[in-house]
């Protein structure tokens, strides 16, 4: 599709827009008020997003439910500034304005919490994969440092919520298969009523994948309580559990993939294929917390959430086999002050988080997928802490001031048990300085503009001082960065087309990078720094029907523009100055459009276009644009009234055939980037769904 077809189809897109089929419930206008008006969590804002001084967007499953379900990788991606790729069935990596830079696997710089728990960890590592389509109700995504409340991270926040507004007891079963012999089961039970909610979730995902050696199965169980004891206590207990595996087919050359995208990494340079090792992640993972909110008196509160995690990972790869073991507890506590004398609104915010991690690392020679002689033996504690404090001013509805920091501090130790005698490596980042200020000015009832300035740090997290070369580097610095940023959002026709348009530049210093050596082992290096310039539009527009067979008709746009270059950089004897940020497209477009019928036929279809990309600093590989289009068909019993409510639905993806590669290895050694991801492909689905009656 060439540029002229791409702006047309963007600016078109400006009439577009906002939910799919079950989010808008007796007319269309009253749906897109309800999205405006849905409550912002983060930074303890507690606002609709018209009134909020941050970057931010909510996904529902609404607007997800669009796909398979087997991941959220479609529906992150049409975010502006999100890109989230998947290397092979499970193997995620998530990237918020252009954090990619020190993930070539996993989700790192990126701070993740569930219902008010850390996912992150105290290494700085985030098993996103983990989780289920039906964990949540609901995620919020803040983009840019968020240090000032939430502890080490440039690249951004996720919170994802168990519960929202549209909780009714009931149950709902779902069952999805398709191409690769996907299979996916998805069962819901909410269970209570408005003083004592429950969810109780269960789901599994298996797939064949396309390329060899790819299969993936995952069970997850969910359990999330939240009672209310008085008019001012409400405690909320989350606990998940999910046993996964996934095989690791490996990155091919250019070459090899243009022979056979399919095939798994071939033998090569002395070391065997992916298939011989039975290359693949095994892991459980074990979270479970408790929130506990406590109203002292009006406008004055406590939230406090204990909580502790556990993983168990094995991980065979062609070079070695690695088993880890990583328990972790945490707490978190905020205390907020809320204050109203006549036009002046005044919160105040105070607390402070602790992550403790207990990890222990071994690393094998890999005897045919089994675990062989002994290479290293590491015992690591991380431990890092935060104080916070904000406050927050809106002076008449119309002036909006927010002033934040935290002061935080990290703490690493390595003892290498199969070293003798052994000794204590490590490295303490101390008295790191998180400010935030920002601005909003509302400029009648839904338009606003705001402007913020965010300072962000990021020590190295355990994947980094310890990487598959084997070798602690404990010489690596944090990084540190400064973002600035402008806004503004519109609501026009009735609130019907609702715009916003954020640009911003982004100041990292000690950025880290990651490299390959000649055995192709990651290992990371501080890069200088990185200028990250970027514009953000996103645009929706409802047009309901009265009395015709179309119901609505709805699309939805974002696009992102990212100007990401080092500043200065140099390797060995190679500078790389002005060179542009591997990993990061020039831009990417996704457009949503929707059709509902009467009666509960729905037609969805989904485009995301994405410019060329760098592969390497030099700049001399590069993984061609590409353009996605997918589409689904189905049918749900629609209204709100209680009772039996069946579904099917049909879908493909990729639909025109791209051959693309999704989740590229950065900086590879021997040119191998490429992980071809699946052609086109099919799926269809069944779902019932049983709303109890409410209670008189």
């Amino acid at each position: 599709m060439n540029k002229t077809i791409r702006c047309t189809l963007f600016f078109l897109s400006l009439y577009s827009v906002s939910q799919s089929q079950d989010s808008l419930s007796a007319t269309a206008v009253d749906s897109a008020k309800t999205l405006n008006e849905v409550v912002i969590n983060a930074f303890e804002q507690h606002r609709v997003k018209n009134l909020v001084a941050i970057s931010v967007t909510t996904i529902v499953p609404n607007n997800a439910d669009r796909y398979n379900k087997t991941s959220l990788v479609s529906a992150l991606n049409t975010v502006a500034g999100v890109r989230m790729e998947e290397r092979s069935p499970g193997s995620y990596r998530l990237s918020i304005r252009g954090s990619s830079l020190r993930s070539p696997f996993g989700v790192r710089n990126v701070k993740v919490y569930w219902n008010n728990i850390p996912v992150t960890d105290a290494g700085g590592n985030t098993y996103f994969n983990e989780f289920a389509f039906n964990n949540f109700a609901a995620i919020e995504i803040f983009k840019g440092p968020a240090g000032s409340m939430y502890g080490a991270g440039t690249g951004g926040l996720v919170l994802l919520n168990s519960f929202d507004y549209s909780w009714r007891p009931g149950v709902q079963a779902e069952y999805v298969t398709g191409s690769y012999n996907l299979q996916n089961i998805l069962l819901t039970a909410n269970i209570g009523d408005k003083e004592n909610r429950n969810i109780i979730t269960y789901a599994h995902n298996q797939s064949d994948g396309y390329r060899n050696h790819t299969y993936s199965r995952k069970d997850n169980v969910s359990f999330v309580t939240q009672l209310r004891h008085t008019d001012r206590q409400q405690l909320t207990g989350s606990f998940f559990y999910t046993d996964m595996l996934y095989e690791t087919p490996g990155g091919l050359t250019k070459a090899e993939w243009t022979a056979n995208p399919k095939q798994a990494r071939p033998a090569a340079s002395g070391f065997p294929s992916a298939e011989t090792v039975k290359a693949g992640i095994y892991q459980k993972t074990f979270i479970a917390g408790i929130t506990n909110q406590y109203i002292f008196a009006p406008g004055f509160k406590n939230t406090t959430t204990l909580s502790g995690s556990f993983a168990q990972v094995k991980n065979p790869t062609f070079r070695n086999y690695e088993r880890r073991i990583e328990p972790g507890p945490s707490g978190r506590t905020v205390f907020s002050y809320e204050k109203t004398n006549r036009r002046t609104k005044i919160q105040w915010v105070a607390g402070g988080e602790w992550q403790e991690g207990y990890y222990n690392t071994q690393v094998s020679n890999n005897r045919k997928g089994y675990p062989d002689t002994l290479q290293t033996n590491d015992d690591i504690r991380y431990n890092n802490f935060s104080i916070f404090t904000q406050g927050d001013i809106s002076i008449a509805n119309s002036w909006f001031i927010t002033v934040g920091a935290s002061v935080n501090r990290a703490e690493v130790s390595f003892r290498r048990l199969n070293v003798y005698p052994v000794q204590v490596q490590g490295v303490t980042y101390k008295n790191e300085w998180s400010p935030r200020l920002a601005l909003l000015k509302k400029l009648g009832d839904n338009n606003s503009v705001f402007a913020s300035v965010t300072r962000g740090f990021s020590p190295p997290g355990i994947s980094e001082l310890l990487p598959s070369t084997g070798i602690i580097s404990t010489n690596l610095q944090a990084e540190e960065g400064t973002n600035y940023e402008l806004g503004a959002r519109a609501s026009l026709l009735h609130n019907r087309l609702r715009l916003e348009a954020i640009g911003f530049y982004f100041n990292l210093d000690n950025a880290l990078v990651t490299r390959k050596d000649a055995a192709n082992a990651d290992y990371y290096v501080n890069a200088g720094n990185t200028r990250q310039r970027g514009i953000e539009v996103s645009a929706d527009y409802t047009h309901p029907f009265y009395h015709a067979v179309i119901k609505y008709i709805s699309i939805q746009s974002a696009f992102a523009f990212s100007h990401f270059t080092y500043g200065s950089y140099q390797k060995d004897t190679v500078s790389y100055d002005g060179n542009r940020l591997p990993g990061v497209p020039n831009h990417t477009i996704s457009v949503l459009a929707d059709v509902q019928l009467v009666k509960g036929y729905y037609i969805n279809t989904t485009w995301y276009s994405s410019a060329k990309l760098y592969l390497n600093d030099a700049n001399s590989a590069t993984a061609a644009s590409y353009n996605l289009l997918g589409a689904r068909i189905g049918w749900k019993q629609p209204g709100y009234k209680p009772g039996i409510k069946p579904g099917i639905y049909a879908g493909a993806d990729n639909l025109l055939d791209e051959n693309y590669s999704l989740g590229n290895d950065i900086n590879a050694n021997g040119g191998r980037y490429y992980n071809p991801a699946p052609r086109r492909n099919y799926y269809v689905g069944l779902s019932v769904q049983w709303v109890a009656k409410p209670k008189q």
